[in-house]
C-alpha cells in the first residue's frame, strides 16, 4: 500500500512539473518564438537527463541504438506541445492550457489503454471510464471558464 500511494505521490510530481514547466515555457516563447523555447527547453532537459543518466550509471544507454525508429522520434511530441503552450497561453491563460493539455493526455491515455497501443496492457473502455473522462471535461470546463 505504502508504494502504491508513493507512486501515486510520484505522478501528482510529474503533473506538477508539467503545470509549472508549461507556463515557463510559454513565458519563454513569447521571449524568443516558439521553437527556441523548445530547443532551450530539451537542450536544458539533455543537461540535466545526461547528469542523472550519470548518476544512474549509464542504465540501459547502449540499447537505444536497437529502439524502434518511433521511439527515437518521439522528441517530435515535445516541440508539438511547446507549439501549443505557445499559442494556447497568451490567448487563453495558463489554467486553460493546463487544463487542454490534461484532457488532451488523458484521451489519448484511455485509447492507448483499450486498443493496448506502444505495448501497453489492454484495459478496454467501460462505463466508468467514460465517466471519468466526462467528469474530467466538467471539470476542466469548470475550472477554466
Amino acid at each position: 500500500m505504502a508504494e502504491y500511494i508513493l507512486t501515486l505521490l510520484i505522478g501528482v510530481a510529474g503533473g506538477a512539473a508539467v503545470g509549472l514547466q508549461a507556463p515557463i515555457a510559454g513565458a519563454m516563447g513569447q521571449r524568443i518564438g516558439g521553437t527556441a523555447s523548445s530547443f532551450v527547453v530539451h537542450l536544458s532537459g539533455l543537461v540535466f537527463s545526461a547528469a542523472w543518466l550519470i548518476y544512474q550509471k549509464g542504465e540501459n544507454i547502449r540499447e537505444a541504438v536497437n529502439l524502434p525508429w518511433y521511439m527515437l522520434a518521439a522528441g517530435i511530441f515535445g516541440l508539438i506541445l511547446y507549439q501549443s503552450i505557445n499559442i494556447t497561453l497568451p490567448r487563453l491563460g495558463a489554467t486553460m492550457m493546463i487544463a487542454l493539455i490534461i484532457v488532451g493526455q488523458l484521451m489519448v491515455g484511455v485509447l492507448v489503454d483499450h486498443f493496448g497501443l506502444l505495448g501497453v496492457s489492454i484495459k478496454a473502455i467501460d462505463l466508468s471510464r467514460i465517466a471519468g473522462v466526462v467528469a474530467l471535461l466538467i471539470g476542466a470546463y469548470l475550472v477554466a471558464r
